[in-house]
């Protein structure tokens, strides 16, 4: 090994070290950032989809289910069945029968059960309103030789939980309970097909829930009329729950040798700061969970359930439940009502992808239509973007994601458009990596000239280093200048990383034939992570081997291995990115290489002062 400086920023052996530890940095970076996150739920017993009504067919109009009045399997007990029966109807009619409700709208179909009046499936229509898939490497080889393998499930945001309230469904806690599994009729509405109206009666309340959307778009209008049918006053805590049954088998936590993650999590913006709950993360105070609510519900990678108040933040409280099974949150407001006054809350929703563009909008055409807001009315916005979390990299992983937009409006496919990123960031890099690959071929020269010192100075280190940094400034060298480029690239690697788990944008989009179907989710066959490694490997032997020969084989073999081991489970886009660099400045090297053999006969082109050094060396 070389017995030089480390400190020594001109030594040649500087840029070895700087290099390995650059590798070990990265991993570090990888392993801090995603190793302690929280691990993914092992499998439990139950299934996710317990407790789904079974659906109508009616398309938009009131059926009743076969076998009116029976619940199916998981189904919360009808009202004045349980403990709960104390807020039963003050009326001796029997409760209305429990039925299903269909709404099919062009990007989602929704199932409403009267047993709580709230939804039993949310299922997202269209080929990137999927779960996130899981090909293994046999179906990546099959698909490769032109295998079929049956597509990931559509996204269904509100599958029911046996042992948690319906999404949409509401309580009252205080001295007039109200049950959430209160059974509602189902009531007529004006434009059946855009709107769907359900009411029950309990103790002192009358409650009516009004659900309207536009057949297009993501957003609905939940409107919640409460009124106080009795001669005294009525307080209590309104409660509106979302709650949605998690497949352990899909749901993992991102990791240094293990991916991107998938993870949901119970969410709610109350007071100044965004919280959320995943399963075995540690529950929040109860006292930060109380403010002016801005929004909740179950946030995933890729998609959202969210409620807000369409008037703006209320003052409430929120509550997380976090199992390996389920998601569910509820958010309470206080409900004061004078005998026969009603109070409404109004509340914006949004069940669809985290696409910029459509949450930037919230409130969009549908709900302030539904409002019966005019297009230019000021409306309060919930700032649902902030659920796409690129975190410190967000400056450099947001303006990615625009220059990538730019490209596939250009050519229609989002791997070539990563491809013309490549290609931008190293043409802006280019006249740097220039410099850098002319100062390396230099650092070639200047070795012969290099080693005489080491050998002279062998016993004193600071006058080898010395003399070492008098022949790097006379040929205007920088050892260090190999490493500048990586530097750079770094951190557009890590912030595409992040934008590839982020960008719905690029979910569930495909490069080229039916493999790599998804370029934020792994190379099933890792053919793009090898063929890394292999360039990677290529670009090292291009360049000039130097110093120690153990030296050189690390920074050979052991950093392109740690490299391609890396990103292994890592997006196929990523790969893609670090590949396609790869191949470039291979072709660079290789074109600079043979530009300066022709310009100077394998020594020209040099900077000056480089010849003279080397000459020198032999007189000496």
């Amino acid at each position: 090994m070389n017995d030089l400086d480390p400190l020594s920023p001109n030594s040649a052996d500087s840029q070895r070290r700087l290099m390995v530890a650059l590798a070990l940095a990265m991993a570090l970076t990888f392993a801090y950032t995603y190793f302690f996150a929280p691990k993914g739920p092992p499998p439990e017993a139950g299934a996710a989809d317990a407790g789904q009504v079974v659906a109508g067919t009616d398309a938009g109009t009131a059926a009743p289910t076969a076998g009116t009045g029976t619940d199916t399997a998981g189904t919360p007990p009808p009202a004045g069945t349980g403990p709960e029966a104390a807020g039963a109807t003050a009326d001796a009619t029997p409760p209305p029968p429990v039925r299903s409700l269909d709404f099919q709208r062009q990007h989602t179909h929704y199932t409403f059960s009267t047993q709580g009046a709230g939804l039993t499936s949310a299922e997202l229509q269209g080929p990137k309103m999927r779960e996130q898939g899981q090909v293994s490497i046999a179906e990546g080889y099959k698909l490769l030789f032109g295998g079929n393998v049956p597509p990931p499930a559509q996204m269904n945001l509100a599958r029911p939980v046996s042992d948690q309230l319906l999404p949409l469904s509401v309580s009252i806690v205080g001295p007039a309970p109200l049950s959430a599994n209160a059974r509602y009729a189902v009531a007529e509405t004006a434009h059946p097909e855009t709107a769907a109206s359900f009411t029950t009666r309990q103790g002192p309340w009358e409650v009516t829930k009004t659900l309207q959307w536009q057949k297009e778009g993501f957003e609905l209008l939940y409107t919640l009329q409460v009124k106080n049918t009795s001669a005294q006053p009525a307080t209590g805590e309104l409660q509106v729950h979302y709650s949605r049954a998690i497949d352990p088998n899909n749901e993992h936590a991102p990791s240094f040798f293990g991916g991107v993650g998938n993870l949901s999590y119970a969410s709610c913006h109350v007071g100044e700061e965004k919280h959320k709950l995943a399963a075995d993360q540690k529950q929040p105070d109860a006292e930060d969970m109380r403010g002016l609510v801005h929004y909740f519900g179950i946030d995933q990678q890729y998609f959202l359930s969210a409620l807000y108040p369409l008037e703006g933040p209320l003052q409430g409280r929120c509550e997380f439940v976090a199992t390996n099974t389920a998601r569910a949150v509820t958010a309470g407001f206080p409900l004061t009502a004078g005998p026969g006054q009603t109070v409404t809350l109004r509340f914006g929703g949004y069940l669809g992808p985290k696409e910029d563009d459509l949450l930037t909008a919230v409130p969009g055409p549908a709900v302030r239509e539904a409002a019966g807001l005019s297009s230019t009315a000021a409306v309060y916005n919930p700032q649902l973007t902030e659920t796409i979390d690129y975190g410190m990299w967000a400056v450099i992983a947001k303006l990615l994601v625009s220059i990538m937009k730019f490209f596939h409006g250009l050519v229609g496919n989002w791997g070539v458009a990563i491809i013309l990123l490549t290609v931008l960031v190293k043409t802006i890099l280019l006249p740097l990596t220039h410099r850098s690959m002319v100062s390396m071929e230099a650092m070639k020269k200047l070795q012969p000239r290099i080693e005489e010192l080491r050998k002279k100075y062998a016993d004193d280190r600071e006058r080898q280093n010395m003399e070492m940094m008098k022949v790097y400034q006379e040929a205007k060298v920088n050892p260090l200048g190999g490493c500048l480029p990586m530097l750079i690239q770094m951190p557009v690697w890590i912030a595409l990383f992040t934008a590839l788990r982020n960008s719905y944008d690029i979910y569930q989009e495909p490069f080229f034939g039916p493999v790599w179907r998804d370029l934020t989710f792994k190379d099933p066959t890792y053919l793009l992570p090898l063929a890394l490694g292999i360039s990677m490997i290529i670009t090292q032997k291009l360049q000039p081997q130097m110093g120690d020969p153990a030296q050189a084989k690390i920074m050979t073999w052991f950093v392109p291995i740690i490299f391609t081991l890396t990103l292994l489970n890592y997006p196929a886009g990523l790969a893609l990115y670090i590949f396609t660099n790869n191949l470039l400045s291979i072709a660079q090297q290789y074109g600079l290489r043979k530009w300066l053999e022709k310009k100077g006969g394998g020594g020209g082109g040099l900077p000056a002062g480089t010849a003279t050094a080397t000459a020198g060396g032999k007189r000496k």
